[in-house]
């Protein structure tokens, strides 16, 4: 029996290596075959210039700087709310009907397709609010697109902080808020960025929320205002392989498009991933 369940567990550690070596391998196929693509329209005026000649030549400096612009926007708004709403739904909402409703409707927004949330945002942000087709009611958009993967993560992360921390701070004198700000937060902080990072990643890429609310087909300068419309990497990518004037021309910037969003997007996610391994580095050296 013993050397049959060696047997087994030797078949399915191979099987997972296999998996993943699979996966590994499209990855770096998928790669391969983008940066042999667009490598050649990389450039330093291809990242710094704007487009002209209807997007058949110059850069991409305009919608890099739009990408930035929605996803502050998109995190400034999610990050805070949905934090705010995994402290509620841990420390302080009881275990009822409607916590749980809460909880289900927080999961089930997590499946929803991005292009309802582009219509919602349309309806809400754009006509209802009157902010009109802008790069506040894009960011608004992706924020709320964002918002579940945040709750999700923070709450995961909050539960995860022991119940001795906040017990040892309540026989200080501290009260609930100041336990949760002083001593919970922090201690759950590193955790909750790796939500924020994954919603960084998937607000930068999106496209069909922002077609209905603040993505401009071009804008001949960046946007100084969050009324004004903005262009964005992937409505870019979009425009030129389907109404470009010259779609041949244009296939090199498609492609050396989609490599500098890969690149954004790694780089964001990079970064805050160090982030949160400085954090926690801290941390341990604190205890």
């Amino acid at each position: 029996m013993s050397s049959f369940r060696k047997k087994k567990d030797r078949a399915a550690t191979i099987m997972l290596w296999l998996v993943m070596a699979l996966t590994c391998g499209m990855l770096a196929l998928i790669l391969a075959f983008l940066i042999s693509k667009g490598w050649s329209a990389l450039s330093w005026e291809f990242l710094t210039k704007k487009p002209r000649s209807m997007m058949t030549a110059g850069g991409i400096s305009t919608p890099i700087v739009g990408t930035l612009q929605l996803v502050l926007v998109a995190m400034g708004f999610s990050f805070p709310v949905g934090v705010f709403t995994a402290v509620y739904l841990v420390e302080y909402a009881r275990d009822d009907w409607f916590t749980r409703s809460l909880r289900l409707a927080v999961r089930s927004l997590a499946g929803v397709p991005s292009v309802v949330f582009g219509l919602f945002g349309l309806s809400f942000f754009v006509i209802l609010l009157k902010f009109g087709p802008s790069l506040l009611s894009a960011g608004l958009t992706l924020g709320c697109l964002a918002l579940p993967v945040i709750v999700g993560a923070s709450e995961s992360a909050l539960l995860a902080v022991p119940r001795d921390y906040r017990d040892a701070s309540y026989a200080l004198g501290a009260t609930q808020w100041q336990t949760i700000r002083k001593v919970v937060l922090p201690a759950a902080f590193p955790s909750i960025i790796t939500g924020a990072i994954l919603s960084v990643g998937r607000v930068a890429g999106e496209t069909a929320p922002i077609i209905f609310t603040g993505a401009a087909f071009f804008a001949p300068r960046f946007a100084k205002s969050i009324f004004d419309q903005v262009m964005a990497l992937p409505y870019h990518v979009l425009i030129l392989a389907t109404a470009g004037t010259n779609i041949e021309k244009t296939r090199p910037i498609q492609y050396g498009t989609v490599l500098v969003l890969l690149f954004f997007v790694l780089g964001m996610t990079l970064t805050g991933v160090l982030w949160r391994a400085r954090l926690r580095i801290r941390q341990r050296a604190q205890r």
